[in-house]
């Protein structure tokens, strides 16, 4: 992660790219970069939330809304998973665990 513009310079610009991150807190290189589709998780969704899933706290330098789920940043859609475990303490409140699956189609 230390240089995404190098690791993406490799990729051709008509090409769909993906980026799988531990952290979304890369974004805004992902996004200059190119990339089509971030996918990352790291945050817990904050892992303890208010309710409603607003999340206290998210340990990550990044909009509270790219912390949990899908979302878009200029030409870049990205995914946040929450994952299934926990961090620090164990226990997760407003902020159920998931397992993600995606399924990328190949649009004609």
């Amino acid at each position: 992660m230390d240089n995404i513009e190098k690791a993406a310079s490799a990729i051709p610009r008509d090409k769909f790219s993906i980026l799988i991150s531990h952290t979304p807190e890369v974004y805004l290189q992902a996004a200059h970069s190119g990339f089509d589709l971030m996918l990352s998780g790291h945050t817990h969704g904050g892992q303890i939330c208010l309710p409603g899933g607003i999340p206290i706290t998210l340990d990550s330098v990044l909009p509270r809304s790219m912390g949990a789920g899908a979302w878009k940043y200029h030409d870049m859609i990205g995914y946040t998973s929450v994952g299934a475990g926990s961090s620090v303490v164990p226990v997760r409140f407003n902020c159920p665990p998931e397992i993600t699956l995606h399924h990328l189609h190949l649009l004609s």
